[in-house]
């Protein structure tokens, strides 16, 4: 019999963990990241109802005995970097997914054998809980890891695939989001056997041919994207929640997201030429805008500008809802060696 290969692992509450990692103090308590708006929660934060993205004030009248702490970056960064190094010894294929998952391919070696092994070696080296889901596919080893969470390993063997699979709600699968999931419901598929029972010409109607088949795919266990290693940084980014901010500091916040992003990209001898704004505002809407450069920059200065321009552009909305979230980011990366990096801002595009 095959054993399933393929790894989903993913770091638990991952800023909040890393904050408990690093003060004693904290651990066994319910802390938040951001106080503004919740950045993060622990799970002891969580079972006390505070979630991601709720306000502060709703979070302490929820939990009156809540830490706040704050965002500390660097070491989100020197963290994350430390698990994916752990990953690459286990992993014959490695696909960083975010700044806290990425999927593994240990074929042919047995993945319940390697998850076991990978996540003692996060847990001795970098002090941090991770859960792993592991199954035939990225996608079903993606929703065993959320199943096994906070810190454990779940296993989905080939043969039990579609008894895990298909009784689980539909908007359980990584891509369904809850527009989607609806779009599906109003039409009697609500959980991933329903959508095997369809068939593909009724989910193509549904979701348009791409969403329609990848749905099909999956719930017949015949997902074919394989675990795909990155060849290279394909953008940089940062962000910082906030209250309902004053026009100053959403300039002063994005001003030093733009730094934090050039210090990076520096350091690594890499440029990019489209510049992204993202704003989550007070209802917790969110909008994003973007713009390209003519041509590749590092340059702080001429991020800045650019990204200054955009954030003029949401000034109304803002003016009305409120922010609590801005981010940065840069894309369209390339080497120095590409890129021309000495670019004077003059060309509004």
């Amino acid at each position: 019999m095959s054993v399933p290969s393929v790894l989903h692992a993913d770091l638990d509450a991952f800023f909040a963990s890393v904050a408990q990692r690093d003060d004693p103090a904290l651990r066994g308590r319910p802390v938040s990241v951001g106080g503004g708006v919740v950045m993060a929660a622990s799970y002891e934060a969580r079972a006390r109802g505070v979630r991601s993205g709720m306000g502060g004030a709703k979070a302490r009248a929820l939990c009156p005995d809540l830490v706040v702490v704050r965002p500390d970056f660097d070491a989100y960064v020197r963290a994350s970097r430390a698990v994916m190094a752990i990953l690459d010894r286990f992993g014959a294929r490695v696909e960083q997914a975010s700044i806290d998952e990425a999927f593994l391919d240990v074929h042919p070696r047995d993945g319940r054998t390697v998850a076991a092994e990978l996540r003692s070696a996060v847990r001795e080296e970098v002090g941090l809980p991770i859960s792993v889901g592991v199954a035939p596919s990225r996608t079903v080893a993606k929703v065993a890891s959320g199943m096994a969470k906070p810190d454990g390993l779940l296993v989905d063997e080939p043969d039990g695939l579609f008894d895990f699979l298909h009784p689980l709600p539909v908007g359980r699968l990584w891509g369904i989001g809850p527009a989607t999931e609806r779009r599906l419901q109003q039409h009697g598929i609500r959980t991933v056997g329903d959508a095997a029972r369809v068939g593909d010409g009724v989910l193509v109607t549904i979701l348009g041919r791409s969403g329609g088949r990848r749905l099909d795919a999956i719930a017949h266990g015949r997902e074919v994207r394989t675990v795909r290693p990155r060849r290279g940084r394909r953008s940089y980014g940062a962000q910082r929640a906030l209250s309902r901010s004053r026009p100053t500091d959403l300039d002063e916040a994005l001003v030093a997201l733009v730094e934090r992003i050039a210090r990076r990209m520096a350091g690594r001898g890499q440029a990019g030429r489209t510049v992204v704004l993202r704003l989550r505002f007070g209802d917790y809407s969110r909008a994003t805008r973007s713009r390209s450069l003519p041509r590749p920059t590092a340059d702080a200065d001429a991020m800045v500008a650019l990204a200054r321009s955009l954030l003029q552009e949401a000034r109304p909305l803002i003016a009305q809802r409120g922010c609590t979230l801005i981010g940065v980011a840069l894309t369209n990366i390339e080497t120095h060696d590409d890129a021309q990096l000495a670019l004077p801002f003059d060309e509004a595009g």
